[in-house]
């Protein structure tokens, strides 16, 4: 039988290690689940037996709200079922039954119990349909990263069903006030765990992950009056400069390979886009323009890139092959408004977020198809949404917005609904990126 084992996460500080066995009769289950990309997949997750006191949210509330997220699976309200199974490692079969028929056949049950020191979280899938087990999981380590445990289980059960990575494991970097200066922070994609990872009492800002997610290009005002582009490793702590060119030096963006960095530089006495080796020793000019080149990003094959300039009278989006050739305008005045700005190209490679101005007057961000047939406004309300990020599934997008009065961090799926605030410690939160899961 088929199994995965062994999972490190040294980036997050803690190991979990894993086990999953899948009968040989489950590709045959996943195949049915999800044929018809649109229709959600009916699950139905029982109360997990708890073993051990835990602190914080309970990991099946945390599997729950990852699998809606997903937007891949509709979740059963088993109490509006009438199903008050629990107590126990696995539901009863009238438990199991009554959801079956009620159109649940995907369920999900399991445990967390204390093993010396350790926890041990167990998760099993089951087809009602077929009355048998097709799947079982199991996680050990410290009792501090039973969350992660439940992120990971949900990314799994994603990925089985569908074939594509869950995001539930996947980390948001991003700026936060603190004492004199900003500093970047790094949290779950659901808002949780937030930690401090520089702390120099300047400014930092545009957090940029490698594709690795061990490092964070980001702006930093440390070394002197003009802005560099360093890089930290955030396994050891260990940070160097990439870009310290004469003037301002701003807005990277990790190529996709993770061999080179897009940003922008004012060296040549106005901004212009440039691009760089991961060694900070080979530089290439992108743009040639009298006007103001900046906040580059790359399309998910490398091969193009978006980037905003006012070279046409007003702020807008424009799109060029990675090499600066084909320059063309993306987004124009006439059809999609005076104002757009910050491009964030999806990874899947079908939209570009970027922020837009309403009639108001108000900053919002549209999404736009790479070939212009397609576009519109993403937000609504009263505030100004800024700094879109996606999520690798490409099905949510993270931003900043002080709808709230302070700013703070925010997701929304790319429909415009499940709108969900992330960060709210009273202060300054800004420029969100979403790292890969």
């Amino acid at each position: 039988m088929p199994s995965l084992s062994g999972l490190g996460l040294a980036a997050a500080g803690f190991v979990i290690s894993a086990a999953f066995v899948v009968s040989s009769g489950a590709v045959e289950v996943f195949i049915d689940a999800t044929r018809g990309s649109i229709q959600k997949i009916p699950i139905a997750i029982f109360p997990f037996q708890e073993g051990l006191s835990l602190i914080g949210q309970a990991p099946l509330e945390v599997l729950k709200a990852d699998l809606r997220r997903s937007l891949l699976f509709d979740v059963a309200d088993l109490e509006k079922l009438g199903i008050k199974a629990g107590g126990s490692s696995a539901p009863d079969d009238e438990s199991r039954r009554r959801a079956g028929e009620a159109g649940w056949a995907v369920q999900v049950w399991g445990a967390i119990q204390p093993r010396g020191e350790d926890a041990v979280m167990e998760g099993t899938l089951y087809d009602y349909t077929r009355k048998e087990e097709v799947g079982n999981k199991r996680y050990v380590g410290s009792p501090d990263v039973v969350r992660q445990m439940a992120h990971r289980f949900a990314d799994e059960l994603a990925f089985h069903f569908t074939g594509e990575q869950g995001i539930a494991r996947s980390r948001i970097a991003y700026v936060s006030e603190k004492g004199r200066g900003k500093e970047l922070f790094v949290m779950d994609y659901d808002g949780y765990n937030p930690r401090q990872v520089t702390f120099d009492e300047f400014l930092n800002l545009a957090p940029s992950w490698s594709p690795d997610k061990q490092h964070l290009a980001f702006v930093t005002y440390r070394a002197g009056k003009d802005p560099e582009i360093h890089e930290l490793d955030l396994v050891t702590g260990r940070r160097r400069a990439i870009v310290a060119l004469p003037g301002l030096n701003i807005t990277p963006d990790w190529a996709p390979s993770g061999d080179e960095l897009a940003f922008t530089t004012t060296k040549d006495g106005n901004a212009e886009v440039y691009k760089v080796d991961k060694a900070g020793k080979r530089f290439e000019r992108l743009t040639n323009h009298w006007a103001a080149d900046l906040a580059p990003t790359w399309s998910p094959t490398g091969r193009e890139i978006a980037f905003t300039s006012d070279r046409g009278g007003t702020p807008q989006i424009y799109l060029m092959s990675a090499d600066g050739t084909n320059l063309h305008p993306l987004t124009y005045k006439d059809r999609h408004g005076t104002y757009n700005t910050a491009a964030a190209w999806s990874p899947k490679g079908n939209w570009i977020a970027y922020v837009c101005r309403d009639d108001r007057r108000m900053l919002k961000l549209c999404v736009i198809s790479p070939d212009g047939q397609q576009s519109r406004q993403l937000t609504t309300g009263s505030s100004n949404d800024e700094s879109p990020s996606w999520s690798a599934d490409g099905r949510h997008v993270a931003f900043s917005s002080a709808r709230n009065g302070k700013r703070d961090i925010y997701m929304i799926n790319v429909d415009g609904t499940g709108l969900e605030r992330l960060t709210a410690n009273a202060t300054f939160n800004d420029d969100p990126a979403w790292s890969l899961p």
